[in-house]
């Protein structure tokens, strides 16, 4: 049959309002980029973040957010970094690419996210970094990994793209390291018109550099100028870190999307609310079908990104289901985040090696749902009907 819900590539349908202030901002933003919105959006994150004010920056996705984040550790020739290898590829090539070499930590099999204890087992003398992921919308165990970084003198950044609101003892994703890095993609459950990011630096002498890191090098002349257009309208330099110089790039994010992000931001723990309750309804609805196992939090800890399962009875079990749902059902389930040792880009640089069997399971045997926010519930009640079905029948 043909697909009835499919695996959309989009997460959220914006409402009037929000296409209001797109439009406002379409007519009046002068310039159309690094202005007045994007000051705005900037401030009002930080404040939704519970951070300082002048500690995000507006970037033009995650992964720009990630280069960046990369660009303030300073790599030396041997420095390593950890961070889990199941998660998308864009939390890690970015780091390689500033010339650091990548050590691959496990997940804990419930929760899908790396643990102290798995950061710990991997850790060695040329550890520079660790870069948690806090996967599918849940929250790792930032308190003890903060610790356990504080401990060795390790930077800690955050790969939040997926847990914005997302919180942990009154904290949200995003504020516990040295760094973090948001996404406001097409998939997240706010999106900046497909594209967007952000990225928070808890130290203030390495937030003075992001600006100019982030707009070609552009930053003021260290002198008064008689006449404002002499010797040139702005200067351009490179940013210099302990006296080591750090090339800059365009990361910019546009003014229509950051008017559209400042906007969004109204709306996002409501978004994540409803997303957790549908989940949790969800994972009731197949209780009783053990074979298929959920990630189930109620507090804010989880956003509900995604709808994954783990089915227990194993790969070939889990094979059946998807084709079953999408031959006979037409639900479209999809399967994400190979770890990423098995990858040729990585295995070609020599990083095809891991020691993590829980990601190597929970990838072998996982289920994403279409779990995108405007699922209609007449939608969302058939999935539940035809994945009882098809369980049913595997038994």
């Amino acid at each position: 049959m043909g697909i009835r819900v499919n695996f959309s590539g989009r997460a959220i349908r914006y409402t009037e309002e929000e296409i209001a202030v797109v439009v406002e901002a379409m007519r009046n933003a002068d310039p159309l980029t690094q202005g007045t919105y994007m000051r705005a959006f900037e401030s009002r994150f930080a404040a939704y973040q519970g951070v300082p004010q002048g500690s995000c920056f507006t970037t033009m996705n995650g992964c720009a957010a990630l280069e960046l984040s990369a660009l303030l550790c300073r790599f030396e020739p041997g420095d390593e970094v950890v961070i889990p290898s199941h998660t998308f590829t864009a939390s890690a090539y970015p780091y390689v690419k500033k010339g650091a070499r990548l050590v691959w930590a496990d997940m804990d099999l419930h929760t899908r996210v790396v643990t102290a204890r798995s950061i710990e087992a991997v850790l060695t003398p040329r550890t520079r970094a660790v870069v948690v992921v806090h996967l599918y919308g849940y929250v790792a165990d930032m308190p003890a990994i903060a610790a356990l970084c504080k401990e060795h003198g390790l930077l800690l950044i955050e790969d939040a793209a997926q847990a914005i609101g997302s919180e942990l003892e009154g904290k949200k994703a995003g504020s516990f390291g040295d760094m973090g890095i948001f996404s406001f993609h097409s998939h997240k459950n706010i999106t900046t018109l497909g594209e967007g990011g952000m990225l928070y630096v808890r130290d203030p002498a390495l937030a003075a550099l992001v600006p100019a890191l982030r707009h070609n090098g552009h930053c003021a002349f260290g002198f008064e100028r008689a006449d404002y257009w002499k010797p040139a309208m702005g200067n351009v330099d490179l940013p210099m870190l302990d006296d080591v110089p750090l090339q800059p790039a365009n990361y910019c994010l546009g003014e229509v999307e950051c008017a559209l992000g400042a906007k969004l931001l109204e709306r996002i723990d409501s978004i994540n609310d409803e997303k957790r309750a549908r989940a949790l309804r969800f994972m009731g609805a197949l209780a009783d079908f053990p074979q298929l196992e959920f990630h189930r939090e109620e507090s804010r800890r989880h956003n509900y990104h995604l709808l994954a399962a783990r089915m227990t009875s194993g790969p070939e079990a889990r094979d059946s289901f998807i084709r079953a749902m999408h031959d006979e059902k037409g639900v479209k389930c999809v399967v994400q985040y190979m770890p990423l040792d098995r990858y040729d880009y990585y295995r070609r640089q020599g990083m095809g090696q891991a020691a993590c069997p829980n990601a190597d399971l929970f990838y072998d045997t996982m289920v994403s749902f279409p779990f995108q926010h405007w699922l209609s519930e007449e939608d969302l009640e058939y999935m539940i009907e035809a994945s009882r079905q098809v369980l049913s029948r595997q038994g």
